[in-house]
């Protein structure tokens, strides 16, 4: 697969989350965090299941020690990131948690240099705080409005930032991009499903009354976007990945003003363009670098 079906992989999985928040919030008038994650999650899983296992054993791959490892630690990084993500979804907008979930901009480039000595492209120092401050036009340019949801969507940004990192290296060192993607969803979709019996309340009545709202999270937002996600960072740097996945927002924001009704100042409207820009040029700028020479 060459780098620009991966990044057009990469914005089609941004599309699909952005308008997941939706669903996300909508689901928490019929039920609790955990019991939604530990839905959608056993969901996604159980649809991936017989792809991954397929590939598994198609390929003959044997996952090592260290591919073990870091699968594990994909994991803990993805429900964290997820139950932090959805627990903030309760008391904040769909807008807010879209933009803010996209502060995993920062965290990644930032990750690969001080932890893992690894300088990512120049042009992501450009792009990296023209996304931000996008961000911040996007969320009306004030901070003054974050409330403790906003905080814990914040707080989500560093985990999804873990595993965006995390996920890219384990799917192109086991080259087991479906088995990479599914083992996180059935880790997640247990640990909150047995959080959810034992801080929650979760009834078969809620989850009737949401199951579209799990249908198209477990199906759309999970098995199918992110397993887009892990074959298109099998091409992409992560740094890169992340200005790209930062998209999501932008369809947060179209989904939250079409369906919910949320409304973006006329400043986000510049913000929502700034951050359409960074993606533009993160990947077009080292295209041509590489052409001219």
């Amino acid at each position: 697969m060459n780098r620009f079906t991966a990044t057009l992989l990469l914005i089609l999985a941004t599309m699909i989350w952005g308008f997941a928040f939706i669903a996300q919030k909508s689901a928490m008038d019929n039920m609790e965090p955990l019991t939604f994650i530990g839905a959608r999650y056993l969901l996604g899983g159980l649809v991936v299941a017989p792809l991954a296992w397929v590939e598994y054993k198609k390929r003959g791959i044997k996952l090592s020690n260290k591919e073990w490892a870091i699968i594990v630690f994909l994991s803990v990084n993805f429900f964290i990131g997820s139950w932090l993500q959805q627990w903030g979804i309760v008391s904040t907008s769909i807008t807010n948690a879209g933009f803010l979930t996209g502060l995993y901009v920062f965290f990644v480039p930032l990750i690969l240099l001080i932890i893992f000595r690894i300088k990512p492209h120049k042009i992501v120092w450009l792009c990296v705080p023209l996304a931000l401050f996008g961000l911040f036009l996007l969320t009306g340019g004030s901070l003054e409005k974050i409330n403790f949801g906003d905080w814990l969507v914040i707080s989500s940004a560093v985990f999804w930032a873990m595993h965006v990192l995390g996920l890219g290296y384990a799917a192109r060192m086991s080259k087991l991009p479906l088995v990479v993607s599914c083992l996180p969803f059935l880790f997640a979709g247990i640990i909150s499903s047995f959080g959810a019996f034992m801080f929650e309340s979760p009834s078969l009545s809620g989850i009737s009354l949401g199951w579209i709202e799990i249908v198209y999270a477990g199906i759309f937002s999970t098995a199918i976007a992110f397993t887009l996600q892990a074959v298109g960072q099998m091409h992409v740097p992560p740094a890169n990945a992340a200005i790209i996945l930062s998209g999501e927002s932008l369809f947060a924001a179209i989904g939250g003003a079409v369906i919910m009704g949320d409304r973006l100042l006329p400043i986000g409207y510049v913000g929502a363009a700034l951050i359409f820009l960074s993606i533009i040029l993160v990947e077009s700028v080292p295209a041509f670098m590489r052409k001219r020479l």
